[in-house]
């Protein structure tokens, strides 16, 4: 017996630190979110699926026994799958949809858990996908914008008034009096949508914000138009200047370069999600709380900085956002 201790005590002095032992962690045999033969399902996002594969391996190698089978077919399909039971993770790699939120709230009275690990993109790139920004036509000299000028250039009623001149940006000459116009995204729910209730306090859009279909429509109609300016998501390839953001008036303003990204400084980055069914401060059931610690142990933080390169562009937490996410699951 004694031999045995001693051989257990030298395997776990060998594993490299913050690494569980090998064990049989397996989910609860009756979860609804285990496939017809015993996998556990994981439904979400497509571009996060090279990095959910590699995760679920690293769990795999800490735990070995388990299966996974993951569905990757889109961002809107993983929170429908969590809000029926039919997922235990679902990866999204932006914020969840009002009314995909809206639907989980419905069913269980309350929000999803949501962890946070890692950024979904930076740039520009002309391969890659840069995070969401502000866009201006390469001759405008508009040098940057705080969040509230974002919101009152965007939205009605802001509590300091509407911005309408470029003037009111600060610009001076010919531009002084000239309107800004305003180029988005359709107010359909989706990315336009959780801009105006996340960022901007909710207001309705602005009547000079014009709508239009597509990101690409957004960037050309900004591209012919250099008293216009384009809040949009995800782009490639722009030739057009992307407007360097504060949080607050006064504060340095930041582009979505990878370092700042990385930093945390980007007040429009997007986060990668692995949201979870579970309310805040619930205590956690011990296989979903082991894979969202893996996600944001050095290991798992590794595995999202392999991606940085790729087209989706993901990028590792900073210190203060993976203290505070790794915070949540105490």
């Amino acid at each position: 017996m004694i031999t045995v201790i001693k051989r257990a005590a030298l395997i776990a002095l060998t594993l490299p630190m913050g690494w569980a032992c090998a064990d049989t962690l397996q989910p609860p045999a009756h979860a609804s979110y285990l496939t017809a033969d015993g996998a556990v399902a994981i439904i979400g996002n497509d571009g996060m699926e090279p990095l959910i594969e590699q995760l679920n391996a690293l769990f795999i190698k800490q735990h070995p026994g388990v299966r996974f089978a993951v569905t990757a077919k889109g961002s809107s399909v993983g929170m429908p799958a969590l809000t029926a039971g039919a997922t235990a993770v679902a990866p999204l790699s932006r914020e969840a949809w009002l009314g995909d939120m809206h639907g989980f709230e419905q069913v269980y009275g309350r929000k999803p858990l949501d962890i946070r690990i890692g950024y979904s993109g930076y740039g520009p790139r002309e391969n890659g996908k840069t995070a969401p920004a502000v866009y201006v036509h390469p001759d405008n000299p508009l040098k940057q914008l705080s969040m509230a000028q974002l919101a009152a250039l965007t939205t009605a009623g802001q509590p300091n008034g509407d911005i309408n001149t470029w003037g009111q940006l600060g610009l001076t000459g010919d531009w002084a009096q000239r309107r800004i116009h305003v180029y988005g995204l359709r107010d359909d729910g989706g990315f336009a949508t959780n801009q105006r209730m996340d960022r901007f306090g909710g207001l309705p859009f602005s009547s000079h914000y014009e709508a239009l279909d597509s990101v690409g429509a957004v960037l050309k109609a900004v591209a012919s138009d250099s008293h216009g300016v384009g809040l949009v998501g995800w782009a490639k390839g722009s030739q057009l200047r992307i407007v360097p953001l504060s949080v607050k008036p006064g504060e340095a303003a930041h582009g979505p370069g990878l370092e700042e990204v990385a930093a945390g400084a980007y007040p429009l980055s997007s986060y990668l999600h692995l949201y979870v069914n579970a309310a805040s401060g619930e205590t956690l059931e011990p296989f979903i709380k082991e894979y969202l610690r893996i996600a944001l142990s050095d290991e798992g933080q590794a595995l999202v900085r392999a991606q940085t390169a790729s087209e989706e562009g993901y990028v590792p937490l900073s210190a203060s956002d993976l203290a505070q996410e790794r915070q949540k699951l105490k």
